[in-house]
């Protein structure tokens, strides 16, 4: 699970020094960040004991970040044009910290709800600038750094909400943000120093000639697939927070402590950061149909195990939960330049980006939020499973323009 293989492999692959700082400031942003919205999950029940909420109003706060975050990914881009990547990116991730600081420092729900807004606004920044800056340091081998970039977010994901879990062992959920606030500011001056001011731009013969190479003019057809693998996108993307939303409570009902609680959700973001390395292969040698209606199903029956299990065999079950819930994702984000309409890919990324993460941004509070109020947390996660089983036919339906588009790709 160690970032150093893959980190010193595209280290020795790139092509100088900035190249291989660029890397390290990008991952590190994209651990915090990555860290930073799946921390809310962790401080869910503690927000449910200190406002009295219900979990339509919990999903709402998730939303909050999620929504803004997804929102602001394309305006982040244009601005980054007009003050450069580096400034945006820095001063995102000094806004996300702030957001968090102000979270601490808040004294009601409607200070809560501001911070969070403003920490989905920073956040915006890093998942469009950052990978623009690696493509452009790394030019045509770009492909491996990118694909370790990614891998970093789920590092973050792995170390902030159980260190999270811990401090609020020690303290409490104020002084907590406060410190993951600092942490974020430290990352931000450490991006300042490592980040190229302005990082030499390169274009790969794949920028211009694939595309063209790959479509053929098959424009209709592109777009109806495209429209298939954004539908599927955002029910991938939907089952995730919606189990995740849960997963605390069904745990503390099953006897779980808070740092329990932490150690669960790492569990989950660790075997996440592996099904993102297995899968993508496993989509290059079985398919990509039968690779993503394998993790889905998988996703299914382990969000069902950990419902019925007790606290022990749940946790055990984790991992694995892990591997199948974020395993989908590694091969759909290949499918978007195969699929992009009229052989647009920086459009085609960013409408993707935005549709799947605001979808599930508005789904978690006005479904499954409301399922959670009514029939409680064990039925909502049940439904995040039927939700991912959806994700079956539409993805035999996207099969055959797979094949069309990309032959060996299906």
């Amino acid at each position: 699970m160690s970032l150093a293989p893959e980190l010193t492999a595209s280290l020795e692959a790139s092509p100088g020094r900035e190249a291989r700082r660029t890397l390290l400031a990008a991952g590190l942003n994209h651990a915090l960040h990555d860290g930073y919205t799946d921390l809310i999950y962790v401080l869910l029940p503690v927000w449910q004991g200190e406002f009295g909420l219900g979990y339509v109003a919990l999903a709402l706060l998730r939303t909050l970040y999620t929504g803004t975050l997804a929102a602001l990914q394309v305006p982040s881009s244009h601005l980054a044009r007009h003050l450069g990547a580096r400034t945006v990116l820095v001063s995102g991730t000094l806004l996300s910290a702030g957001g968090w600081a102000l979270a601490g420092a808040s004294g009601g729900l409607l200070g809560l709800c501001a911070a969070l807004a403003l920490g989905g606004a920073g956040s915006s920044t890093q998942h469009p600038l950052a990978s623009a800056v690696i493509a452009r340091a790394f030019g045509p081998s770009a492909r491996g750094p990118l694909g370790t970039y990614n891998f970093a977010g789920d590092l973050g994901k792995a170390t902030v909400p159980p260190l999270v879990g811990l401090l609020l062992t020690l303290s409490d959920w104020r002084s907590a943000l406060w410190l993951i606030a600092g942490a974020g500011a430290g990352v931000a001056l450490g991006v300042a120093r490592l980040l190229p001011r302005d990082p030499a731009p390169r274009r790969g013969p794949r920028d211009d000639a694939a595309p063209a190479a790959r479509h053929g003019g098959g424009g209709r057809r592109d777009r109806s697939g495209f429209g298939l693998l954004v539908a599927i996108g955002m029910l991938d993307n939907a089952a995730r927070p919606a189990f995740l939303l849960y997963l605390p409570f069904l745990l503390q009902a099953k006897g779980a402590a808070l740092t329990t609680v932490g150690m669960a959700l790492s569990a989950v973001f660790v075997g996440g950061a592996l099904g993102k390395a297995v899968c993508g292969r496993l989509g290059e040698r079985f398919g990509v149909t039968r690779t993503v209606i394998l993790t889905e199903a998988g996703t299914a029956a382990a969000i069902l195990a950990v419902i019925v299990l007790p606290l022990a065999p749940a946790l055990v079950v984790l991992p694995v939960l892990g591997v199948m819930l974020n395993g989908t994702s590694s091969v759909l984000y290949g499918l978007v330049p195969d699929l992009a309409p009229g052989d647009r890919v920086e459009r085609a990324f960013a409408v993707f980006y935005t549709c799947t993460l605001g979808g599930s941004a508005l789904a978690a509070p006005l479904l499954y939020g409301s399922l959670g109020d009514l029939a409680g947390p064990g039925w909502a996660a049940t439904a995040a499973a039927a939700t991912a089983l959806a994700v079956v036919p539409v993805m035999l339906a996207l099969s055959p323009r797979l094949a069309a588009a990309a032959p060996r790709a299906s």
